[in-house]
């Protein structure tokens, strides 16, 4: 069995952390330990967000233009990509008897997606409502209020169409090697006179790894995330978490759900239920063993 395991910001930052490079090794040493299950059932890929990550970078950056040049926001990407990648790569490897490997990956793009005049993806931090107004006006942002928890910047997200490095993902799996891939959605590119050139946007890891899992031929793809299932009537008081749902009552949910938080993960795992038949378990890390048991996590259905 192939799986293509997506991690969630969670992963590696938790509500109220710095993201320090200890907290986010510390974080993803509690997660890797949950993943044994998955990691000992066959050809694993694992996959990751960087939202937090990139938009920390992007604050460096224009914190420091006087200094040095600024770099735009697809090698922001590729820096993070490479910079989470080590980390996963260093935690899996303790709980893995076999290879990891990091390989930086990019993502084919239509430079004419409509995604870039309606920037959807959020980056960076939280911040209140009335700084992030502020840096809307200081920095020529776009700020949306966010699942409740606060107000981040968004950035255009257009949809993914090729993994460019996907025979190499191939490669290191026939070679018994646990890829660590896609990291962040990917370097989002486009191509141009049989060269990659680098587009400024984030792809959205779960469309990403969706699309990757359906390349690869994967039979599972689990997205974990920050919460234990989909729910139906997040955040009031007839809040239900869903075991399970086919497509057609996915589909059905996807409009009460938010853009930047679990629609583009139920709308990932649709396309891969109808591209292969196979399943897609949404949970937590740490409703991860309960989930693989359907004790917890939603799973999606042909």
């Amino acid at each position: 069995m192939t799986t293509v395991i997506a991690l969630g910001g969670n992963a590696l930052m938790r509500p109220g952390e710095r993201g320090t490079a200890a907290e986010q090794r510390a974080n993803l040493r509690t997660t890797c330990e949950a993943l044994r299950p998955l990691i000992d059932d066959g050809d694993v890929v694992v996959t990751h967000g960087n939202g937090p990550q990139v938009g920390n970078e992007l604050v460096r950056q224009e914190r420091a233009a006087d200094e040095v040049p600024p770099l735009p926001l697809y090698l922001a990407v590729a820096q993070t990509q490479a910079e989470i990648g080590a980390l996963v790569e260093s935690e899996l490897a303790a709980v893995a008897v076999r290879p990891v490997v990091c390989l930086l990956t990019h993502v084919r793009v239509d430079e004419d997606d409509p995604a870039f005049e309606r920037p959807t993806k959020p980056v960076g931090p939280f911040y209140a409502e009335e700084q992030a107004r502020k840096l809307e006006s200081e920095r020529g942002w776009v700020v949306v209020h966010d699942a409740g928890r606060g107000w981040r910047r968004v950035v255009p997200s257009p949809e993914p169409l090729e993994i460019v490095e996907l025979e190499a993902v191939r490669t290191l799996l026939a070679a018994g090697t646990i890829a660590v891939a896609c990291g962040g959605g990917g370097i989002p590119v486009s191509s141009r006179n049989g060269r990659l050139l680098g587009i400024d946007a984030v792809i959205d890891k779960d469309r990403a790894s969706s699309l990757l899992a359906v390349a690869l031929g994967a039979e599972r793809l689990v997205i974990l995330t920050d919460v234990d299932a989909v729910s139906r009537g997040w955040g009031t008081p007839s809040q239900e978490e869903l075991r399970e749902l086919d497509v057609q009552a996915a589909v059905a949910l996807l409009p009460e759900l938010a853009d930047g938080s679990m629609r583009p993960k139920l709308e990932a795992s649709v396309a891969f239920v109808e591209s292969t038949g196979h399943e897609v378990l949404i949970t937590s890390a740490s409703s991860l063993a309960e989930a693989l048991s359907a004790r917890a996590g939603t799973r999606l259905k042909p």
